[in-house]
């Protein structure tokens, strides 16, 4: 190198070699001012310097050779890169370096060899670039790994420089070879290089960007798991910069959601766990991405998977996004459940969509569990997001309707699904426990009590499942008792519901309860002190079934004895509460008898603990008297009831019943620790013998004193002097206590009647028969009636146990909700003795009436009479009561036990009662007054049949059940022969339901109808609740038998009308049921009329329908209609989103999605237009009809502004069937002309009248509805309104000034702005060419207008003296009036 430069003249034309070349790059790196050797710069030397290249590309190891010699080559040209021949020899090199390149490693000397042409690149002619590109596109076909791809780092630049050009050539070219790279095989290599040089392409348009991420979603399932995370990271810095953000975004969570299934599991949730944390930096670092985040899931909650929820989880960790992420994950929930529920009962909605809807539900309920479960693979950071969302979820619980979408169908509901969530962070980490504890403590402080009520159900979920891990926290619960008497409701109660499966754990925690409770006690509030009682029976309750299950004990083996030791400790406090007010006290009796109930030994000491208590108002010493005097007292003006005498005896009774006489056989407990001694074991068995025959002897004399006996002389005389107001009071006051007591003795009566000899039950069935005569005239004394006392009838047999209403005292005209008196097996007997009766009654009138005087027959029949209203009434309340008792309650199996046993008796009862000319009612009909008695006696058993049933009808005792009552033998067998084809039907439910509605429920039905009878009703409500789980095809045959029963009947009463319509439409199939609905209103439109010259008073065509029944149909066919436009207003939102997530490109399965929107589409359609059919045989009743078309029309408008798509958007995605829509639109339009039409009667004005703040509103969405329609028609190129009503002239103005004088100014403002009017009118339906094409057209429906203006006026002189005053108040309030013409 010296003597080349001592010497250059002398090395000109000398050729140099590779070595040469590598040296002179050294050196001129040292020494900068030396120029290039003429050799370089000759153009003869090219070939030779290439053939450098290759030659070394051939050696054994060439990356390090090649790298040497082509970087101290471009070192070289690098120092006079615009020397004319060095661009030439420039890309020569390169275009002979992309031709090796597949023959020698790629690693970092030839990223480096590849950087330092990049350099270069801007001095190359625009030819050469073309050649070099060319040459790296030849070359896609050998990528296959990422190094492999290191050329392709020059074509970013290689496009940018030929852009530059600004020529079309240049532009045509660089599109040609970005569609060359979009068109080829895709190796993954060359896929995680084209993502990386994507953001260097920003001249793309929109369709090759799609296209270009297209090719990278469909290659990413070939891309080595490791690679992943750093792909996506890619993919994220490239959306970031602007690349088509939401189809990007909503490629990754479509990949991880779905098409990653089949990698490696456990390996593959590390992989996400890594690619939410990249989202999370993200969105962080450029917030939009939250928002395309959040938008993905908003704009099509069908794009839902649990790699979305995931994302959103990550996302929400962004204080920026949490309320959003966390708000579109529980709406995409509630509306999957809403679809859910909405779709399930929707006669018109194909199967196909239902069962698509359930699919979704079971899939948003399957991601989102599954997001939880995978959050211990390396996601702790969405921990607080899960916690947050669990409880949001279960502050959306609405009470009452919580499992409302759970049920068989496996759906598991908002409630147990948020539980579980929070349930498994709980179990399986450790970070979120004290959290999920602290918001529990929260929100049960702070919520309402609805609101709380699902927080205390996971606690109590918490406490019952993980009860180990729940001690270490036993220090927040104790934080929560102290606010005990505090909480709202029965709030307090439900907490210690929920710790207390905890507390058999720890001795402390119980403890501290009851010192909790003791405080309470003297509280001042009554509900405090209610609610304190409540908890120390669950806390007594509660040992005895841990001792009772033999597994946990509440103290140690080497402490004293602890059988019965809660029950002793609390005694004092036991005692205490008998002297509270009355609702402690039933409190107390009734949890004795559940601590009897679970524990049968502890029954002589509970009867041991009420002894003095009872002799305060059973004293033995003096000749017997019920003292019920002290039981009442004065307070606030009027009596209560202090001392619930009747629930006490309720309690002894059942215990005594429970712990039979002398059963010496029965182990005793020697070690009971009563009072603060022990008994041995003779004493006890003799002090229990002693306390029982009290017991017993009490209730028999009890028994004996009420026989016979009246009001006064069961209470005597009062000396007091009181108010008469008060005197009554006070007189029903001991009418409650008494007939609650008479319910108890015939429960007692009546169970232990079974153990009596068969000498003693005749006459302990006429002391039955006695005591029920006297709960009939002591009710009368009550100034109650059975025609208007069913609901206080069975007041104590209450229809629901409130757990939200605690009252302090029992107030004589307030219902005691409690545990009936009667259980179901006295119901039973009691139905038995009155068949009994019966049956005796006809032996003796078939052997002649000649033995039996008139007035043994009278009072035998009023006997039977008594007993069988007095059951039913009772019955009806005891099957409604069971409905809202916990499953837990010991009392539930005592009190109720199985009540299906009471169904054959109810039916045997309705075959007796029922219409007829039937030989078993023999003479039970004589007058008015036992008929009525009959009827209602009838409509008792049939309301306890439909109870009874609605019981059974979710569950598995259902078949049983209707076993029970076919083997009822009937009084007609004709039927018999109808019931051939329910014999081939397999499921026994199904088949059972059949034989039981052909054989008992179609013919009383009819006998029913013919007798014009109201309990048609209850029929057809137990046909519908049966049916409802038939198939189709069974339920098609029962709506036809149904249509022809209201074609054929004639009757006059309203009920049966109605009942009748509603099982047709209800049974019939879709679109059967609209059609029926669209013939009844036809009917019904001849039968109204509109004037009096107009109507008939029977339809032909279906007698049911007259003038009497006329309103009540019509109510029906309107209530129809509002379902069925509530049904498209859900119909129309759904198809709307459908619409946008086809238009969004979100979802990869479009077939499914199109299948989807057609179909429910097309069944939008079919109901739309049977609801126009409906609504325009209705026009005439203005009042109803004006409101549903309002609701319509508004439908309508959403449907037309789905139909027009938006710009830029493929109508194809729209799914626009334009026959199909046009039918609709002209059927409407057909409609409006029939209404316009009958406007011109006479008398519609005074009708409008009513409607005048509702008809504006009809008006302006049926413009609106127009206008859409006019887009719309511009679009398709249809004229959709070709039969619309070309005027523009309405019926109202707006009142700018309401005390105006009235003049010439008014007059000539008005026709300013009709004129104004008609102008804007004829510009806005500038699509419509027959309104200029028919003048004539338009002056026509101008002067029909002003006909019936004209009309309007002479209506409103001939009432102007009537109506003057309110028409002028109604105008005014509703800002409108009319124009006077």
């Amino acid at each position: 190198m010296t003597v080349a430069a001592e010497e250059p003249s002398h090395h000109a034309q000398k050729p140099l070699t590779d070595n040469d070349i590598i040296r002179l790059a050294q050196y001129h790196h040292c020494q900068t001012s030396l120029s290039l050797p003429p050799y370089l710069l000759s153009p003869t030397s090219h070939d030779p310097l290439l053939s450098y290249l290759k030659s070394r590309s051939s050696l054994p190891s060439p990356s390090k050779p090649v790298s040497e010699y082509a970087i101290a080559l471009l070192s070289l040209i690098s120092l006079s890169p615009t020397t004319p021949s060095l661009p030439s020899l420039l890309a020569s090199l390169l275009i002979a370096y992309t031709q090796i390149f597949s023959e020698i490693p790629s690693d970092s000397d030839s990223l480096k060899t590849i950087q330092l042409f990049g350099t270069l690149l801007r001095y190359l002619h625009v030819k050469e670039i073309k050649s070099v590109v060319d040459s790296i596109l030849s070359g896609v076909s050998r990528v296959i790994s990422v190094d492999d791809a290191q050329l392709f780092d020059l074509l970013p630049v290689c496009f940018d420089l030929l852009r530059r050009e600004a020529k079309a050539s240049e532009i045509d070219y660089v599109n040609s070879a970005i569609d060359r790279v979009l068109t080829c095989e895709w190796e993954k290599g060359f896929l995680t290089k084209m993502v990386s040089l994507a953001k260097e392409l920003t001249f793309l348009d929109k369709g090759r960007k799609s296209e270009l991420l297209e090719k990278v979603f469909l290659g990413v399932k070939c891309i080595d798991l490791q690679d992943l995370p750093s792909l996506v990271y890619q993919l994220l810095v490239l959306a970031s910069k602007g690349f088509c953000k939401r189809e990007l975004i909503g490629g990754v969570v479509c990949f991880f959601g779905s098409k990653a299934e089949s990698r490696v599991a456990s390996v593959l949730r590390q992989i996400e766990g890594t690619v939410l944390l990249h989202v999370n930096f993200a969105v962080k670092q450029d917030p939009s991405l939250g928002q395309e985040v959040v938008a993905l899931v908003k704009s099509d909650l069908r794009a839902f998977n649990h790699f979305t929820v995931a994302v959103l989880f990550s996302v929400a960790r962004v204080r920026k996004f949490g309320e959003n992420s966390l708000g579109v994950l529980r709406t995409a929930l509630l509306s999957a459940y809403n679809d859910y529920r909405l779709s399930k009962d929707c006669k018109w909605l194909p199967d196909d969509l239902k069962e698509e809807s359930l699919l979704h539900a079971k899939l948003v309920e399957k991601s989102l569990l599954r997001a939880v479960s995978e959050c211990k693979y390396g996601r702790e950071h969405v921990f607080p997001s899960v916690i947050r969302f669990g409880f949001m979820l279960l502050e959306s619980v609405e009470e009452g309707r919580s499992n409302e979408s759970g049920g068989s169908s496996g759906v598991l509901g908002i409630e147990k699904l948020s539980i579980q969530i929070l349930g498994t962070l709980f179990e399986v980490h450790d970070m979120t426990r004290n959290e999920i504890i602290e918001q529990c403590k929260f929100r049960i402080l702070s919520l309402k009590c609805a609101k709380s009520k699902p927080i205390l159900r996971l606690l109590g979920f918490l406490v019952q499942r993980y009860s180990l891990i729940m001690l270490e926290y036993v220090h927040h619960l104790k934080e929560l008792l102290d606010y005990f008497t505090l909480m709202e409701g029965n709030i307090s109660c439900f907490l210690v519901s929920a710790v207390i499966p905890l507390i058999k754990f720890s001795r402390d925690l119980q403890d501290y309860t009851i010192l909790v409770i003791r405080k309470a006690m003297f509280r001042r509030e009554d509900t405090v002190r209610v609610s304190a009682t409540k908890v120390i029976i669950e806390l007594i309750l509660a040992e005895k079934q841990a001792k009772e299950d033999s597994s946990f004990t509440l103290q140690d083996s080497s402490s004293k004895p602890v059988l019965g030791n809660l029950f002793t400790e609390l005694n004092g406090l036991l005692q205490r509460c008998l002297y509270q007010q009355a609702k402690v006290k039933e409190v107390v009796y009734d949890g004795l008898v559940k601590l009897v109930l679970i524990d049968p030994s502890s029954g002589a000491h509970v009867l041991d603990f009420l002894m003095p208590h009872f002799l305060r108002f059973f004293r033995q010493d003096t000749d017997f008297q019920l003292g019920i005097t002290p039981c009442i007292k004065v307070e606030g003006g009027k009596f209560i009831i202090e001392e619930p005498l009747d629930r006490l005896l309720f309690c002894i009774s059942w215990i005594l019943l429970l712990q039979p006489h002398n059963n010496s056989d029965r182990p005793s407990d020697a070690t009971w620790p009563c009072f603060g001694f022990a008994l041995t074991q003779e004493n006890e068995q003799a002090g229990r013998n002693v306390s029982h025959e009290v017991y017993s002897s009490t209730l028999l004399k009890v028994r004996n004193f009420l026989l016979g006996k009246k009001l006064g002389d069961i209470v005597g005389l009062s000396q007091d002097t009181v108010s008469a107001s008060l005197e009554e009071d006070k007189r029903k006051s001991y009418c409650l206590i008494i007939l609650g007591i008479v319910q108890v003795l015939l429960n007692y009566i009546i169970t232990d009647l079974e153990k009596q000899p068969e000498g003693k039950k005749g006459e302990i069935e006429k002391d039955i028969v006695d005591l029920v005569d006297l709960y009939e005239s002591l009710e009368k004394e009550a100034g109650k009636s059975k025609q208007s006392n069913i609901g206080k009838r069975v007041r104590f047999s209450s229809r629901s146990k409130s757990d939200d209403t605690d009252v302090g005292f029992a107030s004589i005209n307030e219902e005691r909700e409690q545990v009936p008196f009667l259980s179901t097996s006295s119901i039973y007997q009691l139905f038995l003795i009155a068949f009994k009766l019966h049956s005796s009654k006809s032996a003796c009138n078939l052997s002649g009436s000649q033995d039996h005087s008139q007035s043994s027959s009278a009072k035998t029949e009023k006997s039977i009479s008594g007993v069988l209203s007095f059951t039913l009434h009772v019955c009806v309340g005891h099957i409604r009561s069971p409905l809202c008792m916990k499953e837990e309650n010991p009392l539930k199996p005592l009190v109720y036990g199985d009540m299906i046993v009471l169904g054959p008796p109810l039916m045997k009862v309705v075959y007796l009662l029922k219409p007829g000319p039937l030989v078993v009612t023999g003479q039970m009909n004589k007058g008015r007054k036992d008929a009525e008695g009959r009827k209602q006696c009838l409509h008792l058993a049939l309301l306890s049949l439909k109870e009874l049933l609605s019981i059974y009808s979710n569950g598995s005792g259902l078949t049983g059940l209707l076993e029970d009552l076919l083997a009822v033998p009937a009084s007609d067998d004709a039927i018999l022969e109808e019931c051939s084809e329910a014999s081939k039907i397999e499921d026994p439910l199904v088949k059972n339901i059949e034989i039981f509605m052909e054989k008992v429920m179609k013919p009383m039905i009819t006998d029913l109808i013919a007798q014009n009878s109201n309990d048609v009703e209850i029929l057809c409500d137990i046909v519908l609740m049966l049916g409802s789980t038939l198939p189709d095809k069974l339920k098609q045959r029962h709506g036809s038998w149904a249509h022809e029963i209201f074609r054929s009947c004639e009757t006059s009463n309203t009920t049966v009308a109605k009942s009748v319509l509603k099982l047709a439409i209800s049974f019939t199939t879709s679109p059967g049921d609209l059609s029926i609905a669209v013939e009844v209103a036809k009917e019904l439109q001849n039968v109204i009329g509109f004037d009096k010259s107009d109507t008939s008073q029977v339809s032909e065509s279906y007698m049911i329908v007259n003038q009497s029944t006329s309103a009540s149909i019509t109510s029906s066919i309107l209530q129809l209609v509002d379902s069925a436009i509530g049904d498209m207003d859900w119909g129309t939102k759904k198809l709307k989103n459908l619409y946008v997530a086809s238009q969004k490109n979100i979802h990869l399965d479009h077939d499914d999605e199109s299948t989807f929107g057609l179909a429910l589409e097309e069944a939008l359609y079919a109901m739309a237009e049977s609801t126009v059919r409906i609504l325009s045989s209705f026009i005439r009743k203005q009042r109803s009809f004006v409101r549903l078309a309002v609701r319509f029309y508004k439908q309508l408008v959403q449907i037309v502004k789905q139909r027009t798509a938006p710009k830029d958007c493929n109508l194809q995605a729209y799914s626009f069937r334009p026959q199909k829509f046009q039918k609709l639109v002209e059927l409407t339009f057909a409609r409006e002309q029939q209404e316009s039409v009958s406007s011109n009667s006479k008398g519609i004005i005074n009708k409008i009248k009513q409607e005048n703040k509702c008809i504006p509103d009809l008006i302006f969405q049926i413009e609106d509805y127009e206008r859409y329609l006019i887009q719309l028609s511009k679009v398709t190129k249809l004229n959709l309104l070709r039969h619309a009503k070309r005027s523009t002239a309405r019926d109202f103005k707006i009142i700018e000034d309401a005390e105006a004088p009235a003049g010439g100014e008014d007059g000539g403002n008005q026709e300013e702005t009709e004129t104004q009017n008609n102008n804007v009118g004829g510009n806005e339906d500038g699509l419509g060419e027959e309104s200029e094409d028919d003048p004539e057209q338009a002056s026509r429906d101008l002067d029909s207008d002003k006909a019936i203006a004209a009309e309007e006026n002479d209506e409103d002189q001939e009432e102007e003296k009537e109506g003057e005053d309110d028409d002028e108040a109604e105008e005014e309030g509703s800002g409108l009036s009319r124009p006077k013409r």
